[in-house]
């Protein structure tokens, strides 16, 4: 099934990896003195020549041994050709971008996917990588999601945001138009909010400018075609700040309360913001607006980086009422039966 996508949405050809791959599929030779290419090295085979003995008894047995000498000789390479050791044709290659490690060979490009992840849980990063990139030129999306993350993450990998982009506009490109198998629509999501968030902000050092619209364009595919929480978080946030689209609290907030019902920490925490000083819809929901927050704290976890949960709650149960408060405690305990 195929859906068009919004417009200027796909990234053509221009982000694919120029990755290749030399695969044993033989060797040349040349009857010289350097005779056998392999790959990117060339090795020195002397194939030698044959001496033969030149009678001399007269000019006339000279050359009637010319042609049996030239024969001698001819016969002597092409044995010498056959005989010389020649390169394993399944010898390992080297990739470049994988470190200079050998890159192993596999049977085709799932089950390379399936050994890029075995050895990335093994901590066997060289290796991860180096199947993970085979399976990608292959056109596995997850081995492409894969070497997104983990670029992006710096994780067994040096961090390189422009080579992350470049592995997540491959999946956009792909499902752009084409409806994902079930089980790959979290990744496809994942990656449609990736791309837009470097279209949003832009990747320092690399010739990724910020482009707001069509940042925004994949913030609503994603929250709309696939549902996806971060989108929707990501598309409140912009109509929020007007930020690439005019700004509009209340689609923020519908947005926002999507993204929290579906346990979004960051979205429980705006949204709950907005409902407790009325901001949403122009009167607070104190009791409602503090619901949201406790389940934002809950859910943040104490990290370092939602702080700003923590902050938020905090001021707003200082703010509250004692009714407030206990109002809160009981759509609490209700919103929790109804998910359960």
């Amino acid at each position: 099934m195929r859906r068009q996508a919004p417009k200027d949405f796909l990234f053509g050809r221009r982000f694919l990896l120029s990755f290749s791959l030399i695969s044993g599929d033989g060797w040349r030779m040349a009857l010289k003195t350097s005779g056998v290419f392999w790959g990117e090295e060339s090795r020195n085979i002397m194939v030698g020549s044959v001496h033969t003995g030149v009678i001399s008894a007269s000019r006339r047995k000279k050359r009637a041994a010319l042609p049996l000498c030239l024969f001698a000789t001819s016969l002597g390479m092409l044995l010498t050709a056959f005989v010389a050791p020649a390169p394993a044709l399944d010898a390992p290659r080297t990739d470049a971008r994988a470190d200079s490690q050998p890159l192993p060979m596999f049977k085709d490009p799932r089950a390379a996917l399936r050994a890029g992840l075995e050895s990335y849980h093994a901590g066997d990063a060289a290796t991860s990588i180096a199947a993970l990139r085979y399976a990608a030129e292959g056109g596995e999306p997850l081995a492409k999601w894969k070497l997104g993350r983990m670029y992006a993450e710096g994780d067994g990998v040096v961090r390189d945001d422009a080579k992350a982009y470049e592995y997540f506009a491959q999946i956009v490109d792909h499902y752009a138009d084409d409806e994902p198998d079930p089980r790959e629509r979290s990744m496809a999501a994942s990656a449609f909010v990736a791309v837009g968030v470097y279209l949003r902000d832009g990747v320092p050092g690399a010739k990724i400018k910020p482009d707001l619209d069509r940042a925004f364009d994949l913030f609503r595919y994603a929250a709309t075609y696939f549902s996806n929480a971060d989108a929707q978080y990501n598309l409140a946030r912009m109509y929020l700040e007007g930020t690439g689209v005019k700004k509009n609290v209340r689609q923020a907030a519908n947005w926002l309360e999507l993204a929290a019902r579906k346990g979004h920490p960051q979205a429980q925490a705006m949204l709950g913001r907005m409902m407790f000083t009325g901001e949403a819809s122009g009167e607070p929901e104190r009791a409602r607006g503090l619901m949201f927050l406790t389940l934002a704290r809950d859910a943040a976890g104490g990290a370092s980086r939602d702080q700003w949960i923590a902050d938020l709650h905090a001021e707003a149960l200082n703010a509250a009422s004692d009714a407030d408060r206990s109002a809160a405690v009981t759509m609490l305990e209700g919103y929790l039966r109804e998910r359960n």
